[in-house]
């Protein structure tokens, strides 16, 4: 899915200029025109910006939301098969398995490994157990298929 059809016109207009100046570029140098180096470097930058924005709208995907959802931080990450997210305090029960499904769905697959092919994904709380003593609480666990991207909650 395209980030933007903007972006994909741009691309495009972009491109199409590149090439009229590519165009110019080659008369410049037959007639020894004054701005022919110039005209190189804008022809490449053109180019460049072409390229650069016809690349990012094809390669976009936009973040997963799910409803009931709570944007939560990843404290912690391996790049394998774990991946845990720090839930807030004030976190409702309900909102707990819709969150870690979110944190799931929106995680990039290029790069991970793992001998199952699952990347695990916590949601967890720590709780305060008395002055200076506290304990990990682990809310709601989702796993993710690195092959086919598909989320499954844990019970």
């Amino acid at each position: 899915m395209a980030a933007d059809p903007i972006l994909l016109i741009a691309g495009q207009w972009l491109g199409a200029a590149s090439g009229v100046l590519a165009l110019a570029t080659v008369v410049g140098y037959l007639s020894r025109w004054g701005i022919r180096f110039r005209l190189v470097g804008v022809t490449s930058f053109t180019a460049l910006l072409a390229i650069s924005c016809l690349a990012f709208a094809v390669s976009y995907t936009p973040r997963v939301q799910l409803d009931g959802a709570v944007s939560v931080p990843i404290v912690y990450d391996n790049g394998s098969d774990l991946v845990v997210a720090a839930a807030p305090a004030d976190l409702a029960e309900a909102a707990a398995a819709p969150t870690v499904q979110q944190v799931a769905a929106n995680l990039r697959g290029g790069g991970r490994s793992s001998a199952d092919g699952l990347v695990h994904v916590r949601l967890r709380r720590v709780e305060a157990l008395g002055p200076g003593l506290s304990q990990p609480v682990v809310m709601a666990e989702a796993t993710r298929s690195l092959a086919s991207g598909a989320v499954e909650l844990q019970p």
